[in-house]
């Protein structure tokens, strides 16, 4: 009787940890990241510009300038992340910030096809 008890309470042992186990696994967010997202590559704001500058209609010129507000501009963010969470006022700031600064180099058609294209773009909010 002793070993049929032995028994019973391994398997037992082993049914609660495959629960706990399996709880644990799924508290756990998967392939999420906390957290604001990572800054943009150099690569990747090239492409952003591209596609924006396609959707505008952006002379070379402009092109090329504001290339340069997004790669300043993502600097920026990349520094103030670097010292943690910045708060979220100051990253609204900066945002609009921005925003104006690009906004300052279109025409009055551009800045309406741009603050289309950045409502379409918008991130979404995390639940």
């Amino acid at each position: 009787m002793t070993s049929k008890l032995k028994t019973t309470a391994s398997l037992f042992m082993t049914a609660f940890m495959v629960v706990i186990l399996t709880i644990t696994m799924n508290a756990q967010p998967q392939g999420q990241r906390q957290g604001p997202p990572p800054a943009p590559s150099d690569e990747e704001i090239e492409t952003m510009v591209d596609e924006i500058a396609e959707e505008l209609a952006l002379t070379n010129d402009q092109k090329t300038q504001v290339e340069a507000k997004y790669k300043a501009h993502f600097e920026e963010v990349s520094t103030l992340m670097k010292n943690g969470r910045p708060e979220r006022s100051k990253m609204e700031k900066l945002n609009s910030s921005f925003e104006k600064e690009v906004k300052a180099l279109l025409t009055k058609e551009q800045k309406k096809k741009y603050e289309a294209y950045l409502k379409k773009n918008e991130r979404q909010p995390r639940r």
